[in-house]
């Protein structure tokens, strides 16, 4: 993604010209690149919080408050997962769900409701997926990229952060941890390592 941006601005600016993909190329790795990396943020419980109203209870109220944190964290993530797949799935040939907030079941696909035509403005199709044509695009050649590839990202990365925080659910209810966000640790580790750089 560096490279590409790099490559792109040197062109443009020092001869004129540019990779007319590389705007477009550049935008779908930082997609993936945010939506991996805010799954992986609460694996590794990165993501900042205010928890100066919680440190205020007693730890069985704080925990009782984390845990319906954690749980409106799932539900929401599970909102985010049905709403990926079903801006997702048209662009894949595939049907959407049913059901207003929560997936009852999937829609009924007609021959209108397929998509899988819908290709990307810039990058072009490389020759080592043309297998996926008479799969997804009734034979027919794709000049670009098909927007279900780099779309993917939205129901997998969805899928990813629903994962993660069930997991740190079912963590907060074995109390494994005691909170979803960073908070005190970061000061511990400041700590820790103001500490270390003392002793040297």
């Amino acid at each position: 993604m560096t490279l590409i941006t790099f490559t792109n601005v040197v062109l443009r600016y020092g001869f004129n010209t540019g990779l007319i993909w590389g705007l477009e190329a550049t935008t779908f790795l930082f997609a993936w690149l945010v939506l991996f990396g805010v799954s992986y943020a609460v694996k590794v419980t990165a993501h900042l919080g205010v928890d100066a109203l919680i440190n205020v209870f007693k730890p069985k109220t704080r925990r009782i408050l984390t845990l319906i944190a954690a749980a409106v964290c799932v539900i929401y993530a599970g909102l985010l997962m049905k709403g990926a797949w079903d801006y997702w799935a048209n662009f894949a040939n595939l049907p959407q769900t049913t059901g207003r907030w929560f997936p009852t079941g999937f829609e009924e696909m007609k021959r209108t409701s397929y998509r899988g035509w819908y290709e990307v403005i810039d990058i072009a199709f490389p020759e080592w997926l043309r297998w996926i044509q008479p799969l997804m695009n009734d034979g027919d050649d794709y000049e670009k990229i098909p927007r279900f590839i780099p779309y993917f990202i939205l129901p997998f990365g969805m899928a990813l952060l629903l994962f993660r925080f069930v997991q740190v659910f079912v963590r907060l209810l074995r109390g494994q941890e005691a909170s979803l966000i960073v908070s005190h640790e970061v000061e511990e580790a400041v700590a820790e390592v103001k500490h270390l750089n003392a002793k040297d």
